[in-house]
């Protein structure tokens, strides 16, 4: 904001509220005036240092209520007084805060004085969790490796990717950009593996791979039990479990019907997927189509006992052609 801004001329200042000490927290805002005390120089505060620029004050929710009373006249009026002057002193600085606490809830509970509060809420700005933008931490994490092009040059692999992806970084941006840090330090190639992450990040997402990955399981499978799984959420309906998993209604019975005989041990010994005739894949088909056409609304409202009962017998001629019929070798073809 600063840099993107007609103040971007002026200095930058920012304090760490919660490293002030109490007792020098006039002195380190204000400034204190030459020889206060003995042996004290004269210096400005943080607030003439940002004169013209920005004033960054970060976990302004850790200040004490005194703290508070002190810095709330400094915004109102914009004018600050040094330690052991006779007069103010006015300072055209920008304040941002920056809490990781809602001020609102901390201002109902009296931990936060309200005057304060609404000095400061002018613009806020919400910066959802990291967990709540996905999309945005292989770009941060790839910014962050990017700092290091210099010692090393790294590149993730798609399973570590992954993991990241997974991990819910209570920590934000500063737990991602440590975590970085520590991968560019102990990687052994050039190429960021599972192993490479710490096992915090990488925990969730080997607990669930890696017990198929040794049991040598195939993709049928996993695709498999999935299905199932959405077809359970489903009640039972195919056509919604279809539309969930994006797949036709051919492909949903492939997946019911898959039944791995054993563990898989290697690409050799993977069960092989179901094959379907010609007949099978024609009649499952029309099946779909007549599904379709009996859950419709003109069917329940206009086509009544009689239109269900021909499109039933429609239904079963066409899934179970008699040998020899005309109606088995169009659906062979």
């Amino acid at each position: 904001m600063h840099d993107l801004s007609r103040r971007a001329a002026g200095p930058f200042v920012a304090i760490n509220c919660a490293a002030l000490v109490e007792t020098l927290l006039e002195a380190e805002l204000f400034g204190i005036e030459d020889r206060t005390a003995t042996g004290v120089r004269g210096r400005r505060g943080k607030f003439e240092h940002a004169d013209g620029g920005t004033l960054f004050l970060d976990e302004v929710s850790d200040l004490s209520l005194s703290a508070q009373a002190k810095l709330l006249r400094a915004i109102q009026d914009l004018a600050i007084e040094r330690v052991g002057a006779c007069g103010s002193r006015r300072v055209d600085t920008r304040i941002v805060v920056a809490t990781n606490r809602s001020l609102e809830e901390l201002t109902e509970r009296g931990l936060f004085r309200q005057d304060l509060f609404y000095r400061l809420c002018g613009v806020e700005i919400r910066v959802p969790p990291l967990r709540s933008r996905r999309e945005d931490i292989l770009e941060l994490a790839n910014y962050f490796l990017s700092r290091h092009r210099a010692v090393r040059r790294l590149e993730f692999t798609p399973g570590a990717a992954d993991a990241l992806l997974l991990y819910d970084w209570p920590g934000n941006v500063r737990e991602l950009e440590r975590a970085i840090e520590g991968i560019v330090a102990l990687a052994h190639d050039d190429a960021i593996d599972l192993d490479d992450l710490p096992p915090a990040i990488r925990g969730e997402y080997v607990d669930i791979l890696l017990p198929s990955l040794t049991r040598g399981e195939t993709l049928r499978a996993w695709g498999s039990r999935y299905a199932r799984l959405v077809l359970e959420r489903c009640a039972q309906n195919k056509r919604q479990a279809c539309r969930k998993l994006d797949i036709s209604y051919h492909t949903l019975q492939a997946y019911l019907r898959y039944q791995p005989a054993r563990p898989a041990t290697s690409c050799h010994d993977a069960p092989e997927w179901p094959e379907e005739s010609a007949t099978d894949l024609a009649a499952s088909r029309v099946a779909e189509t007549i599904d379709d056409e009996l859950s419709s609304p003109d069917v329940r409202r206009g086509e009544g006992a009689s239109g269900q009962d021909e499109t039933k017998e429609k239904a079963s001629r066409t899934r179970a052609p008699a040998r020899g019929h005309p109606g088995a070798a169009i659906a062979q073809q």
